[in-house]
């Protein structure tokens, strides 16, 4: 961070003009170019630890569209948190960590059913040099060909699902939803339910494929650091993959969703969980289905931008303690 809390007129548009990808420089919260957490935009990946690619998709939605708007909200509202290193954590990751901003996705919404390769072949442009990635959505279903970009490169991954669905119902192959895109992952092996958990959950699904399941109740009733310590005991070592559906937290705290389902954990309880997670070996992560046109104050977007920053402090913490 800048020596003292005003803003250097001379530091502005970090996105562009930042001259190393470590560190934390405070810039004007109100303007400027919106990449994630100021980070630098660059598709030079030669030297960065992790990278930030946002994923505007949103044609696998079941009920109200938006979510392709979800990179550009989730990039703005960090804005809002990125004049200082992250509280609590004891470290920034920026200081830890070379982090950039990939830029998006590209492909061609006129011809859909290339979608998921195409996004696959990103991920695997990214993973390929050795970068690790976070993704923002877009609808929950491009976290399938994301997982089958880190399943070539990890074998088959731990998943730590945040969700008030499932998303395994059962699908016809080929299909492309953002409530079944589970299924396809556990039937093709990208994902193993026996070691994987779902947080959060609070809809009914008579099939689910072996996943261990804590739902909201059990959240509200047992406290996020005992639901942390739960996950670290079913996750173990394994290479772990983390997916976060803003749709996990209540409503009333991220209405800006396409399916909200009242009674979900509050940001407080995501954050505590996440923050007592540390030691799981993470290798990928996303968050998803954030759609501002239902949202308020941008309360959503900034719920996710938060989340997503702490994944990346997450990541950091474990890296650390590797090193």
């Amino acid at each position: 961070m800048a020596k003292d809390s005003s803003v250097n007129p001379s530091t502005g548009d970090q996105a562009f003009t930042r001259q190393s990808d470590r560190g934390t420089v405070a810039e004007a919260t109100y303007a400027g170019a919106l990449s994630f957490m100021r980070r630098r935009y660059t598709r030079d990946l030669s030297s960065a630890d992790v990278a930030i690619m946002g994923i505007p998709f949103d044609l696998a939605v079941s009920s109200r569209p938006g979510a392709r708007q979800g990179p550009r909200a989730v990039r703005a509202a960090s804005s809002l948190i990125a004049w200082s290193k992250p509280w609590p954590w004891p470290e920034d990751p920026f200081e830890q960590l070379s982090i950039v901003d990939y830029g998006d996705c590209q492909f061609d919404y006129g011809y859909p059913a290339k979608v998921p390769d195409e996004i696959t072949n990103a991920a695997r442009t990214v993973l390929a040099t050795d970068t690790a990635l976070l993704s923002i959505g877009g609808d929950h279903f491009v976290t399938y060909p994301l997982l089958k970009a880190h399943a070539e490169k990890h074998g088959p991954l731990s998943l730590i699902h945040f969700d008030a669905h499932t998303d395994t119902w059962a699908d016809e192959e080929g299909r492309i939803d953002h409530g079944t895109m589970l299924w396809h992952a556990t039937r093709e092996g990208l994902v193993d339910p026996t070691s994987s958990v779902q947080i959060g959950i609070r809809t009914h699904n008579p099939e689910p494929l072996g996943f261990t399941i804590i739902d909201a109740i059990d959240v509200h009733r047992t406290g996020p650091r005992a639901v942390a310590e739960t996950i670290k005991g079913i996750v173990g070592r394994n290479k772990a993959y983390l997916t976060f559906d803003i749709d996990a937290l209540e409503p009333a705290s991220a209405p800006g969703t396409g399916t909200p389902v009242i009674g979900g954990l509050s940001p407080y309880q995501a954050q505590e969980i996440l923050r007592n997670i540390v030691g799981v070996n993470l290798v990928g992560m996303d968050i998803v289905e954030v759609a501002p046109a239902y949202d308020v104050g941008e309360i959503t977007a900034l719920a996710a931008a938060t989340l997503a920053n702490d994944m990346l402090c997450l990541y950091a913490a474990n890296r650390a303690r590797e090193n």
